[in-house]
């Protein structure tokens, strides 16, 4: 699993959502949805802090077994505040979907360490920005030694984004139902959902899927409903998006619990992801 597969030194995600400019150009309806979802979502928790070898009200802070007293402080807090929690903004859902991607490359340590660099250079990782972006500015991007990016990750970056908020240029033909669909068959996730947090969170069902692990080599390292979403994304024209890093992804976003059953926030997790939509 990627989240173990790596020394991992992870900083905070903001747990507070912000609007999108995805809703810009959303109907009243699609407006009207995603305000119900965020007046609905779970409030961010209110986590008390500890080190890796801290432990509160004097006893032992019991943490998933990949947690030890060499990890470092901001991994364990990204365990702590972050990994598990549902996310509900179309910003944050497309950094952790680009940070899963790049996986694929780099591990969590190199990515997360370089997260404040990561969202300067592409407009806090807002999709309408970033689908938008020049080539001069991915010039710019992949000739920043700090990121380390190839300019066919970077471009790679920016079409995600496009599949997220742009019409393809090719030519459109119409549905009975009078929505738009692009010549093979493939509506943007706008165009169908109205925002990515739409899209995402239906494609999971609208509900994390709960697991009990109480070891680490049970964590799978992908999901039937990885697969599945994986290939509606590749359908959709995304990339680096394989089942695996799809699972990293749900583990990240709070789309699935795979916090150990000992781990003090297993039991946190798991009343968030049963909160009812």
């Amino acid at each position: 699993n990627t989240f173990f597969s790596s020394s991992l030194s992870l900083s905070t995600l903001s747990l507070t959502s912000t609007e999108s400019s995805l809703t810009d150009s959303s109907s009243s309806d699609d407006k009207l949805r995603l305000v119900a979802l965020r007046l609905l979502a779970p409030p961010p928790p209110q986590i008390r802090r500890f080190s890796a070898d801290q432990s509160g009200g004097g006893q032992t802070i019991r943490r998933c077994k990949w947690i030890s007293k060499s990890s470092d402080a901001i991994y364990v807090q990204f365990h702590d505040e972050c990994w598990g929690v549902p996310v509900y903004d179309d910003n944050e859902l497309f950094e952790l979907l680009t940070m899963c991607g790049m996986l694929m490359d780099f591990n969590w340590t190199h990515i997360l360490t370089r997260r404040q660099t990561l969202r300067e250079a592409f407009a806090h990782f807002d999709p309408r920005k970033v689908s938008e972006m020049s080539d001069k500015e991915i010039s710019a991007i992949t000739a920043n030694k700090d990121m380390n990016l190839s300019p066919n990750r970077v471009r790679c970056i920016v079409g995600n984004a496009k599949c997220v908020t742009k019409a393809s240029p090719r030519k459109r033909t119409m549905k009975s139902s009078g929505r738009s669909l692009f010549a093979d068959g493939v509506l943007q996730v706008v165009d169908e959902y109205g925002s990515l947090i739409n899209y995402m969170w239906e494609l999971a069902g609208y509900r994390a899927v709960i697991n009990a692990f109480k070891h680490h080599k049970d964590v799978p390292l992908k999901s039937p409903k990885s697969e599945m979403m994986s290939r509606d994304m590749l359908r959709r024209g995304f990339r680096l998006v394989g089942p695996v890093v799809v699972y990293s992804f749900m583990q990240a976003a709070g789309m699935t619990v795979d916090h150990l059953v000992d781990c003090y926030r297993y039991q946190d997790c798991v009343r968030m992801a049963q909160a009812p939509w």
